[in-house]
């Protein structure tokens, strides 16, 4: 029942999950039915029913497409799943996936993983899998959700942004769920660095000078203008806007993709590593 919950102290969420929860209780009442009526004709309980309505509880899709079916709505109660999907995300991620969308241009550098917009779903959910203190499963789905759908921004006609890739050696070859996973990601970023709007690059580990060795971290530059850096550490992710630091990390990650291999140069070194990876 975990992920019928909705996060504690996220007033966005709580407030769409609290509207779809009054359109179904008025759905319903314009049916006729009560809400042990409704319960059975759905296959829920009523005590649920009654949860849902009252906003206490998040309606999972085939909750939504039921109650449709069942209202006769034509489909209209079953569109908002997209709306409730994004209420189950996690505020950060959330608020991260918002930030991307506002982006004509991503920078990423990561020496620890792939990037969560370059990962396939086996490796993500390995990833979060790996995590110590564990998540609780229904968590670790709900995190490969959200990551999956973040990753819709790089498609080519999603919009006309630009995104750069910067990923450390290391994480080509760190087994990250197993070799069949491993190999299935390293396939999916050489697709990936197929796409025209796509820039992947490979830091090599014999390179002498590497100026990523502080860690992770992402720019995003926006449609008004403005740079957002995300520099990221265990248990904590720091959001910067001044341009007194924004411009550090661009600095930065400008020296670290000329020590990188170029584009065409990671994807046969890509190649090279999957070769090996059989």
């Amino acid at each position: 029942m975990g992920d019928w919950n909705p996060e504690p102290r996220d007033d966005e969420a709580g407030a769409v999950i609290r509207a779809v929860g009054r359109q179904l209780k008025l759905w319903r009442e314009a049916a006729g039915l009560t809400q042990a009526e409704f319960g059975a004709a759905v296959g829920y309980g009523e005590e649920l029913v009654s949860s849902v309505e009252r906003g206490r509880r998040i309606p999972r899709a085939e909750y939504l497409d039921a109650a449709d079916r069942v209202l006769a709505a034509g489909g209209r109660v079953a569109a908002m799943r997209q709306d409730v999907a994004e209420a189950r995300y996690p505020k950060k991620v959330r608020d991260l996936k918002r930030l991307e969308a506002e982006a004509v241009e991503l920078g990423a550098y990561n020496n620890s993983v792939v990037h969560g917009l370059l990962q396939t779903e086996a490796y993500a959910r390995a990833v979060f899998g790996a995590r110590r203190p564990a998540f609780a499963e229904e968590e670790v789905e709900q995190r490969v959700a959200a990551r999956l759908a973040r990753q819709e921004i790089l498609a080519p006609q999603a919009g006309c942004q630009v995104f750069s890739f910067v990923q450390c050696e290391s994480t080509l070859r760190r087994p990250i769920g197993g070799r069949m996973v491993m190999r299935q990601q390293l396939e999916h970023l050489l697709d990936l660095g197929r796409r025209r709007n796509v820039d992947l690059q490979i830091l090599p580990l014999d390179r002498e000078e590497n100026s990523g060795t502080d860690g992770s971290f992402r720019l995003l530059r926006l449609r008004n203008g403005a740079t957002v850096a995300f520099s990221e550490a265990p248990l904590s992710s720091r959001v910067m806007t001044d341009p007194k630091e924004t411009t550090v990390l661009d600095i930065r990650y400008g020296v670290i993709r000329a020590q990188a291999l170029s584009p065409q140069e990671s994807s046969a070194f890509i190649a090279k590593v999957l070769g090996e990876n059989t």
